[in-house]
Formats: structure tokens, C-alpha cells, sequence
């Protein structure tokens, strides 16, 4: 089976639609999502929208959860907080609807899906290779999926050592053993690389792919400036920050 996993997308329309015209000329067999298809970005509605017909799974994330009043928006920084509730009051029903069905984890074909780990499925962030050991021991999935940071990781667990790390564009990885993913941010990169970020999966052959797509950047600011939204959250777009 091939599958393409995408995460945080951040309720940016134009990041979205340039991964997934990458998407379909692979034609894999399901696309899942990790979560937070809203948040700082300025379509929120649209990208939900978008992934509620694309996606075969979704799960929920933190901002996603803000979104809906279902988490605080005080937890957030100062411009994270107000962009959330600029979501907030822009989401429209049909959105919240399909939100709201939404869980932070999930399992699929031999993997098991978390919006950010599998000991917090919502708010730990995978960084560290000591979050990662014990967020491959905190399930015996032979293959775990995480989003959240915005950092495209490909992390091994052999016996009690790791190995791996970041997942740069074009990385490829056979999936012997047990492994933590990545697949990296679609909407808001933070590794350093503005592109868009997917991740292509071979659970068949057992072989991972990480890829990263140009997108307009300069429109989504655009949209963000004209919507109001916090600059700095405009601005680290370009820079992959």
C-alpha cells in the first residue's frame, strides 16, 4: 500500500494545493493526515474543506482543539493565541462539524497515528532523541507517525539504540525495524526549508520517502496581511522558521 502523510497544515490554502498536485501524480493508495489543519494561516474553512474529501484519515491537533474552544487559547504564545482566535471566529460550521469528529491518534495498515506522541497525543513535541526512544517504547506499533513540531524526522529504534534523525528533501529510509516519522509541516515549515513538506510511505515494501514542494509563499502572506493576522507569523513563511 502507498500512502502520503501530511501534517499541520495551518490552514494554508496555497501550501495545500501545491502537495497534493504532488500527491496525485504518485496516485498512492490513501492519504492521512496528522492534524492541525488550521491555525495561523488564513483559510481555515477552505483547508478543511479540502482534507475532509482528500484525506482518508485525519486526525485532530492543539490548534484544531483551540479552534473549536475545546483548549484554551491562553496555552499559546501571544501571536499563536491570536491568530487561534481569528480562527476561531472564521471557522465555518461545516468545519467545526468535521473537526469535531476528530481524535489526537489513530492506527492504520501496521502504523500507529498520533497528532504529536504517543505518550501525549496533543501537546508533546518529538525533538529530542530521549522523546523519541520513549515515544517508540510507549507503543509496540512497528511504526509510529507523529506531527507537531514542524520538523521532518526519520528516527530508528534498534534493540535499545537509535538512530537517524532529520529528514531532509530526498531522504529515503528502508523501514527495518521499528520508526518514528515525521512527514514535516505542509502549511508552516520549521527545519529551515520553506517548501512544503509530505511524506511518501511504501508499507508494502516497507520504505519511506520524505519529499518537499515549492509553493507561492509570497500569496499566502499576502492573504495573512490582508486578513490580519499577526505579522511575524506572515513573514517566518519564507525563512522556514
Amino acid at each position: 500500500m502507498r500512502v502520503a502523510v501530511i501534517s499541520d497544515i495551518h490552514a494554508n490554502e496555497h501550501a495545500l494545493a501545491a502537495v497534493l498536485e504532488e500527491i496525485d501524480a504518485l496516485a498512492p493508495d490513501a492519504i492521512w493526515c496528522l492534524g492541525d489543519v488550521v491555525g495561523y494561516g488564513p483559510a481555515p474553512s477552505r483547508c478543511c474543506e479540502v482534507v475532509s474529501e482528500r484525506a482518508d484519515l485525519c486526525l485532530i491537533g492543539n490548534h484544531d482543539l483551540v479552534a473549536l474552544g475545546s483548549l484554551d487559547a491562553a496555552d499559546f504564545n501571544e501571536e499563536a493565541a491570536e491568530a487561534a482566535l481569528w480562527t476561531r471566529a472564521h471557522l465555518d460550521e461545516r468545519s467545526r462539524a468535521f473537526l469535531s469528529a476528530l481524535q489526537p491518534s489513530g492506527k492504520a495498515d501496521g502504523a500507529a497515528l498520533f497528532h504529536a506522541s504517543p505518550r501525549d497525543p496533543v501537546w508533546e513535541y518529538v525533538l529530542s532523541a530521549e522523546t523519541a526512544y520513549f515515544s517508540l517504547l510507549a507503543t509496540e506499533a512497528p511504526l509510529v507517525l507523529v506531527g507537531h513540531s514542524h520538523v521532518a524526522l526519520a528516527i530508528g529504534l534498534d534493540g535499545d539504540e537509535l538512530h537517524g534523525g532529520l529528514a531532509p528533501a530526498g531522504t529515503e529510509r528502508a523501514l527495518d525495524g521499528r520508526w518514528l516519522l515525521n512527514p514535516g509541516s505542509v502549511g508552516q515549515p520549521r527545519d529551515g526549508d520553506a517548501r512544503a513538506a509530505w511524506l511518501e510511505l511504501d508499507t508494502d515494501d516497507r520504505v519511506a520517502r520524505f519529499h518537499r514542494v515549492a509553493y507561492p509563499i509570497e500569496r499566502t502572506q499576502g492573504d495573512m496581511r490582508a486578513a490580519g493576522l499577526p505579522e511575524p507569523l506572515a513573514a517566518r513563511l519564507a525563512q522556514g522558521i
